[in-house]
């Protein structure tokens, strides 16, 4: 009875008072580069976008389809029919360079062979590659961003393993950004039968070519020279908004990019332009009105719309690729039939923060943490130990009186 009051009178002791508790960390509000929106947002018809009041809606287009997005973030402003797919002409050629512009030096020297140059579709747009040529790659990516030279695309194609081995490694690249409407057919953007991509996917290959030195120094040339037996010529970059010819008038820190035309896809551009610390990259496919240069005053209008609404507009996508799924553990195997169950696998060693709560943890085993809490159930002990100890030797010394 002693020992037992003794020890309940030790378990109503309050414990040594804890020091002051450390601030819980504040969680770090994301960027918004990381912020995600749900990316079936996109996949709506119709035209997305989230806007305070008294801000300016987009403005109404004749495109089939469209996206505007800042380049740094990757956040779409706006879209409409993001992921439609429809023909991409020679936009494709972005992503061309990006799944070949690597593995190619600038200075590399390579005279064209007549084998080379067959196969090129009736229509084509050419820079003018002849055989029996020697060009730099360098020259060749000219005649592919400024004059869209669907034979400097077959040389270059030639180069890196040839078309099938391109068109594969293009498909790996479009899958490797999050560019999952886009199908490969012509590595040269050429119409073919099932190629298609749409604006989102077109807006991602504008955003990583930015994000390549090569690639933007290419697509953000106007005027160069282009070699020829003995001597050489001028091209111009087709894309009139960095040009400013036929009419249209240059867009302001325009950083180029690529446009493209055939018969089934109309017209189609991707465009960026920067203004102050700003990027953003739009996309426009096939105009319905407006006549040849529509598309470049519908990405006008677009980039204007952009800059203006961008520190206003909520993200209503973006243009990053998914994030990767976690690996999936392969459950084990059943055991045969027959067999022994084999012992289940010791737990780990608790540590002093690893103890499970509903674990039935004597105060003997719990660890020193530094405190006085835990030690005063020590002198208790001998305590109780003396108390039962004198109780017992009473007892004995009171038969020997009897």
């Amino acid at each position: 009875m002693i020992v037992s009051s003794l020890v309940a009178a030790a378990l109503l002791l309050p414990s040594a008072p804890a020091g002051p508790a450390a601030p819980r960390p504040v969680e770090p509000v994301p960027p918004p580069a990381a912020v995600r929106v749900d990316p079936a947002l996109l996949h709506r018809g119709g035209t997305q976008v989230h806007l305070p009041p008294g801000v300016k809606a987009p403005p109404r287009l004749s495109a089939r389809s469209w996206l505007v997005a800042d380049a740094a973030t990757g956040d779409v402003l706006a879209a409409h029919d993001a992921h439609r797919r429809l023909p991409p002409a020679s936009t494709l050629k972005a992503l061309f360079a990006l799944a070949s512009l690597s593995g190619l030096p600038a200075d590399r020297q390579h005279t064209v062979s007549e084998h080379e140059l067959r196969g090129i579709g009736d229509g084509s747009s050419l820079v003018g590659v002849r055989e029996e040529v020697t060009y730099r790659v360098a020259d060749l990516w000219r005649g592919v961003f400024l004059s869209s030279g669907n034979d400097a695309v077959r040389v270059l194609a030639g180069l890196r393993g040839g078309i099938p081995a391109t068109v594969a490694r293009m498909q790996a690249t479009a899958r490797a950004l999050g560019a999952y409407d886009t199908r490969v057919v012509s590595p040269d953007g050429y119409d073919a039968p099932g190629q298609v991509s749409s604006a989102y996917d077109l807006a991602v290959f504008g955003r990583a070519g930015l994000r390549d030195p090569d690639f933007a120094r290419y697509a953000a040339t106007a005027y160069a020279k282009f070699p020829a037996r003995g001597w050489s010529f001028d091209i111009r970059n087709t894309n009139r908004l960095l040009t400013g010819a036929d009419g249209v008038k240059r867009y302001p820190g325009i950083l180029g990019i690529k446009n493209g035309y055939t018969t089934n896809a109309g017209h189609t551009l991707i465009a960026a332009a920067r203004k102050g610390p700003r990027t953003l990259v739009v996309s426009v496919m096939d105009p319905r009105g407006g006549g040849a240069y529509a598309v470049y005053e519908e990405a006008r209008d677009l980039l204007d719309w952009g800059f203006a609404a961008a520190p206003h507009a909520r993200p209503v996508g973006s243009l990053l690729p998914p994030p990767a799924a976690p690996p999936v553990r392969a459950a084990a195997p059943p055991a045969p039939a027959g067999t022994a169950k084999p012992p289940a696998a010791a737990p780990p060693a608790a540590g002093p923060s690893a103890v499970p709560p509903t674990a039935a943890v004597s105060v003997a085993t719990l660890p020193d943490t530094g405190d006085d809490g835990p030690r005063l159930f020590l002198p208790l002990t001998f305590v109780g130990s003396a108390c039962l100890a004198a109780a017992t030797l009473w007892l004995v010394r009171r038969r020997t009186e009897r």
